[in-house]
């Protein structure tokens, strides 16, 4: 029972809920048990199929419905007297603005991204209100608390770089199976039915390019009455046949590689296709979209069956001509979906092929999906956990008991006898260039780098500003806003597509710039030092940010933050719904200390490294590298050895 202190301060808090996912279903429910009178909630996402197994709140009826809304509604069905805002929306809009947040008096977030996550930590920061934040990622969570001026904020410690590949590996040198997932999603599968405009780095020239002017373009333009059982087979001879010998006839790549195997539809199949236990019709004829299936036409029933390089290739073209014969409205505006079978069912096969090719173990559509989708699957139990620790951080924090704010993370095994580890929270960074203002260091060519580059690389996609006003001494050189006049935006726009040191106030080295959010409140200092070469295939931005605290990869051809790549890798998002929870060392001095994943299931979790607080520091969580889950990002084990003050 709550004692008549805790109840008064229940009772009168106003609270923001960002997210209402996983987590969120379960903190809500938690939050009107525990007797919270008057709560905001703020998901731009819809209920889908599967989010059916661990978001209680959520019914088949609900599917396409706003999470908000229909989280309320369940909700007010047995707390009525409750009063529950639903927002159906970005948390980044700019309606959410310091303003906004500085009526609540505690700010708890479930979300899923690096990027929101952060945006709401500045929010917080610059309207000073106590934030908590949370993650999960199968049986491990965590539960941070973050005060302005008392404890580290959220982007104190190094967060988990989502990784890129750099599309010479994509395209040419795969050695893993997640690289062959990553060729069939992000560039086949866009290729196809995506949109035709878009930028691909697949080979479009075909092997008669040379004597077929009418085909010489782009071998992946359906000819004129070509039927679509012959147009499969051609793109299938494409890129698994012709383009593999293609890159079979550069010598010196295959020196100290395994060389591939081009792979040819006449060498798999019969000259007509003949279908296994189906037909057509099951494989779904009917307006229902999701039902489509190449798996139910061929008679194909378990997902986690390994299929043969002939079944692979009998699914490649099956679930090609039904993208063609039953949704070909769509092609040209598909991007790859986890929830759309069909898209699974092509790119499962369509990597498996590519993986024969390269002598890579072949996974099932079950591996394929959790790797495509960057699933780690959730645990509903993980989710009340984590959203009842949120609710005890909530109400000390309401009552201002700093003393006993506690960080707790669940872990998956116990450790010290314990499967709950709090945590006393650190005290701010003072190098973190968020709660702490300390500039950051840009290296970059500034005879050859535009503002452009600026803007996109290390701006928006580094430091995750939204509306960034880009100031050098008292000289403007770039802002974002509604209330720019058309003379304004021009000139800015003129500023954009300039080099550095050609600004009307160059920049060059030993500049000085400041790099404003209006909306987050956010003001950072960067010193720019000039240089003249970067390493293309360890600095790809073609600058190199000192200061900017998020994790460097753990994989040495990794790169999201929820930026944009470069235009030579391919990203690849953290993992879906947890994610960007970090995991630190346990001192020795306390060994109390656990940190793991702080972005998830926000929902849930991305995970980075949960250490035991051994003398040898053992890894207590930690998915196999040479597996191809590794989706999940860890947070740089150098990282976690830095030692910081407990509050006292």
């Amino acid at each position: 029972m709550a004692s008549q202190q805790q109840s008064s301060a229940i009772k009168g808090a106003k609270v923001l809920m960002v997210g209402a996912g996983g987590i969120g279903c379960e903190l809500l429910k938690t939050l009107a048990l525990s007797g919270f009178q008057d709560i905001h909630i703020i998901d731009m996402d819809t209920i889908e199929v599967s989010n059916l197994n661990r978001q209680f709140l959520f019914r088949q009826s609900h599917v396409g419905q706003s999470k908000a809304k229909v989280a309320r509604d369940a909700v007010l069905k047995f707390r009525p007297h409750m009063s529950i805002t639903p927002h159906h929306a970005n948390v980044r809009d700019s309606d959410f603005n310091v303003e906004f947040f500085k009526q609540f008096n505690v700010v708890l977030n479930g979300l899923d991204n690096l990027d929101a996550r952060r945006h709401v930590n500045r929010l917080c920061l610059a309207a000073d209100v106590p934030l908590v934040e949370s993650g999960t990622t199968g049986f491990l969570g965590q539960v941070t608390v973050h005060v302005k001026g008392k404890t580290e904020c959220y982007e104190c410690k190094p967060k988990p770089a989502p990784k890129t590949y750099p599309v010479c590996t994509i395209t040419s040198t795969p050695s893993k199976f997640i690289h062959c997932i990553v060729w069939a999603k992000d560039l086949l599968f866009a290729k196809l039915f995506g949109d035709k405009n878009q930028e691909n780095d697949l080979n479009v020239r075909s092997s008669d390019a040379a004597t077929s002017s009418e085909h010489a373009n782009d071998v992946f333009e359906r000819r004129k009455d070509e039927d679509v059982d012959q147009y499969g087979r051609r793109i299938y001879d494409h890129v698994f046949g012709y383009n593999i010998e293609v890159a079979l006839s550069n010598e010196e790549t295959w020196k100290t590689r395994n060389r591939p195997k081009p792979i040819y539809s006449k060498d798999v199949l019969p000259d007509k296709l003949t279908q296994l236990n189906g037909n057509l019709d099951k494989s779904g004829a009917t307006d229902d979209f999701s039902s489509v299936s190449a798996m139910a036409s061929l008679g194909l029933k378990n997902p986690q069956d390994k299929w043969s390089l002939m079944e692979c290739s009998r699914v490649f073209l099956e679930a090609l001509k039904l993208f063609f014969l039953k949704r070909v409205k769509e092609i040209g505006n598909l991007s790859f979906d986890k929830d759309d079978q069909l898209a699974v069912e092509f790119v499962t096969a369509a990597a498996n092929i590519r993986a024969a090719s390269f002598g890579i173990p072949l996974h099932s559509l079950f591996e394929a999906k959790g790797i495509a989708g960057n699933i780690v699957h959730a645990v509903a139990t993980t989710n009340a956990i984590v959203a009842g620790l949120i609710v005890i951080e909530a109400i000390k924090v309401l009552q201002k008991d700093a003393d006993n704010y506690r960080m707790t993370y669940c872990l998956q095994h116990i450790t010290q006898k314990m499967l709950l580890m709090p945590v006393e929270p650190y005290e701010p960074d003072k190098s973190c260039y968020v709660c702490s203002e300390t500039p950051l260091l840009l290296e970059i060519n500034t005879h050859r780098s535009k503002l452009r580059d600026f803007v996109e690389k290390v701006v928006k996609a580094k430091l995750g500003m939204n509306f960034p006003l880009i100031m050098h001494g008292t000289n403007l050189l770039y802002e974002v806003g509604d209330d720019l006049d058309e003379a304004m935006v021009a000139n800015y726009a003129a500023n954009l597509e300039k080099v550095l040191s050609e600004l009307p106030s160059p920049i060059t080295g030993g500049t000085m710039l400041s790099v404003e959010d209006l909306q987050q409140e956010l003001i950072c200092n960067i010193n720019i030092k000039h240089r003249e070469e970067f390493d293309e295939e360890k600095e790809p931005d073609g600058m190199v940010l000192t200061g900017w605290t998020q994790a460097p990869p753990v994989e040495e051809e990794k790169a999201n933050g929820n930026g944009a790549s470069s235009s030579n890798e391919l990203q690849v998002e953290p993992v879906e719904t947890k994610k960007d929870a970090e995991l630190e060392e346990i001192p020795e001095s306390s060994r109390r200390k656990r940190k793991l994943p702080e972005d998830s299931e926000g929902t849930d979790v991305d995970v980075s490294n949960v250490v035991n607080e051994t003398k040898n520091h053992k890894e207590v969580e930690k998915l196999d590298d040479d597996d191809d889950d590794d989706l999940v990002m860890f947070d740089d084990w150098a990282s976690a050895t830095n030692k910081k003050k407990r509050l006292q």
